[in-house]
């Protein structure tokens, strides 16, 4: 009897653990999803439990393939994609962590990037890496640990200690803590990875004084890592696809095109755009960064990164308690026709791209007596939007193209009001696809490419179906609206930078 086979899809985020069953043609099988604790042990300070990490992705790995009545010998493969630059650190024979996973969002290493500033390092950082001097990456995190773990640099320099992204800790632990790897879109997210010679760079490497015995063996996002084996799923499954989860959006948005663009809206955004088989330099303060390597073939893109979108409709609900739910936000913002002149600039974590401003912190003007808690949200609605649009313009001043499309998933995408706001501030076609899960579809898709489970792009490019398309309403307060919103970043940075 023929057995029908699918892709699993473990898609790791920053506040919950996600598996997705796909089908041949694309299709959501079954979903399953935990959250896990956020760890704020000072401000600016974000960390997780590595361990609470795996136990919630196996734990999902396996309820996800139950629940569509399925057996490990059902799953041809498995797909990773993960939250990118949070960072773990292991003992090798243990397996246990030695301190907390530093998370992407964490600023507690702003004062030695000031430092490395200084010293003249961001050219040279910048050149061989593609990226800016910021504790959003993986390097000064690491360091970080080493320097202030009881026992951990003697260890790390003993060749006794791992380091991971998320995807190199859920392998290391899916194999049997056999296979230490990583794949060139995580690495390129680390500030220690040469984006040229597709090596770890000894010069970086010295410089954040990290023993290059900690760190993984760099592969391409789509052949077979290893092969899973233990407690979670006893049938030998091979896992064949790894991106980080921006980069796996973008594959699954099936933006192959140079020029082509997404942006995925979750805890934060990130725009990325196909710059093809070189990378570009950027002018405009965004980075450079690996889209995928498929076989041989490298793809390189520009991406601007929001830190705070999905995240400042959990803090109306969970901080201030003006939401019961983020699915009421639509409906009280749209009870109001505009702001009334209110913005809200969310830098709870630091701006990021275009502005790169670690020290910025949130600030609300335009407020009057007549302010309600509707425009209020309305205006965090919109500084979503609004914190896109400079990355967008940035990148069509990088690129030298005029964009006329822009590709979204994330659990933001729900909301229509904000969709058509984005198109209206962008004035540019913001197109909806009917999967909402294109980053875990991103990784499946890799991961199924590896085991000839689909054939090549053209084969899964067919999966690719529109769901709804937000024009542009000719918004006559455009121009006016993004002058306001330009001055209230500068009364932002201005205030945080006295």
């Amino acid at each position: 009897m023929f057995m029908k086979k699918y892709v699993l899809s473990l898609d790791q985020g920053t506040t919950s653990s996600r598996a997705i069953v796909f089908d041949k043609i694309g299709n959501i099988i079954s979903v399953a999803q935990r959250e896990f604790t956020q760890i704020y042990p000072y401000p600016g300070w974000v960390e997780h439990n590595a361990e609470e990490i795996w136990t919630t992705q196996a734990s999902v790995a396996l309820e996800a393939i139950l629940k569509a009545n399925l057996e490990g010998e059902n799953i041809i493969s498995i797909g990773i994609t993960n939250q990118r630059e949070t960072t773990v650190i292991w003992e090798r024979k243990t397996g246990e962590p030695i301190f907390n996973a530093i998370v992407w969002q964490d600023r507690r290493t702003s004062g030695y990037c000031d430092f490395l500033k200084k010293e003249g390092l961001t050219e040279i950082i910048r050149k061989k890496t593609g990226l800016i001097i910021d504790p959003y990456f993986s390097a000064t995190k690491i360091k970080w640990i080493l320097d202030n773990v009881p026992g951990a640099r003697k260890k790390a320099n003993s060749g006794h200690l791992a380091f991971g992204t998320i995807d190199s800790w859920l392998i290391w632990n899916l194999t049997g803590k056999k296979i230490h790897v990583t794949d060139v879109t995580n690495a390129s997210r680390t500030m220690l990875f040469n984006i040229h010679t597709l090596t770890w760079d000894k010069e970086l490497i010295n410089l954040f004084n990290i023993p290059i015995t900690m760190l993984p063996e760099v592969k391409s996002s789509s052949e077979i890592f290893g092969y899973t084996t233990g407690h979670i799923l006893s049938h030998k499954i091979p896992i064949s696809g790894i991106a980080g989860d921006q980069q796996a959006s973008l594959f699954g948005q099936m933006c192959t095109k140079i020029g082509m663009v997404k942006n995925t809206y979750g805890t934060g955004c990130f725009m990325l755009m196909n710059v093809g088989e070189k990378p570009v330099v950027s002018q405009n303060n965004l980075i450079t960064t690996i889209a995928w390597k498929i076989k041989h073939e490298v793809r390189y893109a520009l991406e601007g990164s929001v830190f705070i979108a999905g995240a400042v409709i959990q803090w109306l609900r969970d901080g201030l308690g003006l939401l019961l739910s983020s699915s009421e936000a639509e409906t009280l913002a749209s009870s109001v026709e505009n702001t009334e002149g209110v913005y809200l600039v969310p830098a709870f974590s630091g701006l990021g791209a275009p502005h790169w401003d670690q020290k910025a912190r949130g600030t609300i003007v335009g407020i009057t007596r007549g302010t309600s808690s509707a425009h209020f949200v309305r205006a965090a609605l919109e500084s979503i939007a609004f914190q896109n649009m400079d990355v967008l313009k940035a990148m069509e001043a990088d690129s030298g193209i005029s964009i006329k499309e822009l590709r979204v998933d994330g659990g933001a995408t729900v909301n229509k009001l904000l969709m058509q706001f984005q198109s209206d501030i962008l004035n540019v076609k913001v197109v909806k696809s009917k999967i909402s899960e294109l980053t875990a579809a991103g990784a499946a898709y890799l991961a199924g490419l590896a085991v000839n489970y689909w054939t090549g792009l053209e084969d899964i490019q067919k999966k690719w179906q529109l769901e709804q398309i937000f024009e542009p309403q000719g918004m006559s307060s455009r121009l006016e609206r993004i002058e306001e919103w330009k001055k209230a970043i500068r009364t932002t940075r201005s205030w945080s930078n006295q």
